[in-house]
């Protein structure tokens, strides 16, 4: 929600009962049994709201109307979108949009929120430009530095299949010798019903490392058999060969990665667990560009 400050009327107020929805993925499946639940959900959340933006991929299963949002789809589109580097740039409604964040999955939120400024009252022609300054945020696709043979080290809070997928395609358009992936997985509950999921997702990787699990608030007692060896497995299943190495603690992966690194590759390490000391332990140098 937008608020206006009565002092200054060039901020616009969204009502509160506008909804906008990026994605809906099964997650939190101590909530939620499955996927048609999790819609069951979302259509309730929607109907609730006056006004809807959505991707356009889930129009199907979100109540109409809806505004819809998508890459050269939807009623807000984005349209002669370039990778450049560390960002991109495309065209939404006859308005050039500049990021300075990978990946396509930034400009699926980009659109979401020029549709939200739009609802708010804020034309495109205003909000697109002002995008180019949001240089993204903490523990997302985060520069951490360099490690001591020249290797650029970013962190991703990363801890579902399709973040994962999402954030090591946008490492392929840095123009890396080599993507690496150190992976912590993030819940046993998650790690148990998506480990086959997180493998297809790890192995775009050209090395894969992975942890042992976060718990975070469960107890591996009540999930005897799961560890990060079902994603480290299952990963290797997919990788085609390429290495998958299943280190579960945190000091061997630093071992093995600042000996394995080297000048030109990109290491992400991703999880929503603490896997970022290992991106601040490996990375010695200033913040890459």
């Amino acid at each position: 929600m937008i608020e206006a400050d009565e002092s200054d009327r060039s901020f616009l107020e969204l009502s509160p009962d506008a909804a906008v929805i990026t994605n809906v993925e099964l997650d939190h499946h101590s909530t939620y049994r499955s996927l048609l639940d999790l819609e069951h959900a979302f259509h309730d959340f929607a109907a609730a709201a006056g006004r809807r933006l959505v991707a356009a991929s889930l129009e199907a299963i979100l109540p109409a109307p809806a505004t819809t949002f998508g890459i050269d789809e939807g009623e807000l589109r984005a349209e002669r979108l370039v990778s450049e580097g560390f960002g991109s740039s495309f065209t939404v409604g006859g308005v050039d949009v500049r990021l300075a964040v990978p990946g396509r999955h930034n400009v699926l939120n980009a659109l979401a929120a020029l549709g939200a400024c739009r609802e708010a009252g804020l034309p495109l022609a205003d909000a697109g430009p002002a995008l180019a300054d949001f240089e993204g945020a903490g523990r997302r696709f985060e520069p951490r530095g360099t490690t001591a043979a020249g290797a650029r080290v970013y962190d991703d809070y990363a801890h579902h299949p399709t973040e994962v997928r999402a954030t090591l395609e946008a490492a392929r358009g840095l123009g890396a010798r080599r993507v690496v992936a150190c992976f912590q997985p993030h819940l046993y509950s998650r790690t148990q019903r998506l480990a086959r999921e997180f493998g297809q997702a790890l192995a775009l990787a050209d090395l894969v490392v992975v942890l042992d699990v976060y718990p975070a608030r469960e107890r591996a007692e009540d999930f005897p058999g799961v560890s990060g060896w079902l994603v480290a497995r299952a990963a290797a299943d997919a990788s085609r060969g390429r290495p998958v190495y299943w280190l579960p603690q945190m000091d061997d992966a630093r071992q093995l990665l600042a000996a394995r690194l080297g000048e030109g590759d990109v290491l992400l390490t991703l999880g929503a667990g603490d896997v970022d000391r290992l991106a601040a332990a490996l990375a010695s140098g200033p913040p890459p560009g």
